[in-house]
C-alpha cells in the first residue's frame, strides 16, 4: 500500500478498484480511464469466459473500445482458469502496461485473484472426511473411469495425467475442487508465485463498499432484473444446448448461471408444456446474488490497508477520482 512518500518515492505500480457485484465498479474505473492514462486488468472470475456476456455484466463494447481492457473474452466455458493463471497474468500485464508508460488499473471482484496476486495462494486444502465419502459412494455408483471423466470436466490438466482407474488420486482431485472450487493443477503452479509476493510493490487498494447494506441489495435487484429482460436465460439457454458443457465447470457454477441451468432443468425438460413461471430463477438469483456480495464484503474489510469509498454516497466517483489523484501525486 502507499506510504508516506519520500524523496526518492517508487512509482505506482498499480491501482485496484475492488468492491462487491453493483457496486459500480465499472462506472468508477471508466471515470479514472477518462482522466488517467490506465489500461483495465479485469480482476473476475466470470469475465474470463467467451460467451457469458450478460449474465457476466460484462463491460460494453463501447467500454472496451474507449480503454483497453485485459482478461476478458480468454477462455472458453470448457476451460477452467484459476487464481494461480490470474496472478502470473496480471503480473505480466502490469509489467508490460508500465513499460508502456501507462498505470495498470485492476477492476474487479474476485478477491482469491487480489489475494493469489499479492500474497500467493494458500497452501492445498485439507481432507474433507465427509466429502471424501460422498465421492467414494458416487464411485460405486458410476465407476472410477467415470469420476475420471468427472475430473476431466473440472481440471482436464490433473485428469490427462491420471489413469482413469487410479482411484485415489481421483477422489483427492475431485475433493480439493469440490472444497476449493479450485483444480487441483492450479496449486501446483503457485510456488514461484508464493516466493515472490507483489506485496512489495508499490500498490493502492480503492475498496466501494455500501454503508447501507439495503442500497446494495436493490442495487442486485435491479441489475438481474435488467439481465433478465436483456436476455440472460436465452443466453444461458444457448450454452446448454452445446451440449458439451455441464453444471459442474467452474464456468456454469458462476452466481446467476447456476441458477439459470438449474431452472432450465427443472423447467425444460422433455414433455414439459407451457410457458413456466420465471420468477422462481428471478428469486433465487437475486439471493445467490445477495450472498456472493456479502462474502465479497467480508474479504475487502479483512484487507485493512484499502481506502474506503462508501458506493452509496451520490460523490463516491468524485471521491475515488480524488484518491487515484491523490495517490499518483504521492508517488510522482
Amino acid at each position: 500500500m502507499v506510504t508516506s512518500p519520500g524523496a526518492n518515492a517508487a512509482p505506482l505500480r498499480y491501482v485496484a478498484l475492488a468492491g462487491p457485484t453493483a457496486a459500480g465498479k465499472t462506472a468508477a474505473a471508466m471515470a479514472i480511464a477518462r482522466e488517467h492514462a490506465v489500461e483495465i486488468i479485469s480482476v473476475d472470475s466470470a469475465l474470463v469466459y467467451r460467451g457469458m456476456d450478460i449474465g457476466t455484466a460484462k463491460p460494453t463494447q463501447a467500454e472496451r473500445a474507449a480503454v483497453p481492457h485485459h482478461l476478458i473474452d480468454i477462455r472458453d466455458p470448457l476451460q477452467p482458469y484459476s487464481a494461480a493463471e490470474f496472478a502470473l497474468d496480471a503480473r505480466r500485464l502490469i509489467s508490460d502496461i508500465n513499460a508502456r508508460g501507462k498505470l495498470p488499473l485492476l477492476v474487479g471482484g474476485t478477491m482469491l485473484y487480489f489475494k493469489a496476486l499479492a500474497q500467493g495462494l494458500d497452501a492445498m486444502p485439507a481432507a474433507n472426511p465427509a466429502i471424501r465419502a460422498a465421492l467414494e459412494s458416487q464411485a460405486q455408483a458410476m465407476g472410477w473411469p467415470a469420476m475420471h471423466a468427472a475430473l476431466a470436466r473440472v481440471d482436464p490438466v490433473t485428469a490427462k495425467r491420471l489413469a482413469p482407474n487410479d482411484s485415489q488420486r481421483i477422489q483427492r482431485a475431485l475433493e480439493v475442487y469440490r472444497v476449493s472450487g479450485l483444480p487441483l493443477s492450479s496449486f501446483h503452479t503457485t510456488k514461484n508465485i508464493a516466493e515472490t509476493p507483489y506485496s512489495v510493490w508499490v500498490t493502492a487498494l480503492i475498496s466501494l463498499e455500501p454503508r447501507e447494506r439495503s442500497w446494495l441489495h436493490e442495487r442486485i435487484a435491479q441489475r438481474f432484473d435488467a439481465m433478465l429482460a436483456a436476455g440472460f436465460l436465452d443466453e444461458a439457454r444457448a450454452l446448454r444446448a452445446r451440449g458439451d458443457l455441464s453444471a459442474e465447470l467452474p464456468a456454469m457454477r458462476c452466481v446467476g448461471y447456476r441458477q439459470a441451468w438449474e431452472w432450465l432443468d427443472a423447467h425444460e425438460a422433455p414433455g414439459l408444456d407451457g410457458a413456466p413461471p420465471i420468477k422462481a430463477l428471478r428469486d433465487k438469483g437475486v439471493f445467490a446474488t445477495r450472498q456472493l456480495a456479502k462474502r465479497q464484503l467480508t474479504w475487502l474489510r479483512s484487507m485493512h490497508e484499502r481506502h474506503v469509498v462508501a458506493c452509496d454516497d451520490p460523490t463516491a466517483v468524485m471521491q475515488v477520482l480524488a484518491l487515484v489523484q491523490s495517490l499518483k501525486a504521492q508517488r510522482s
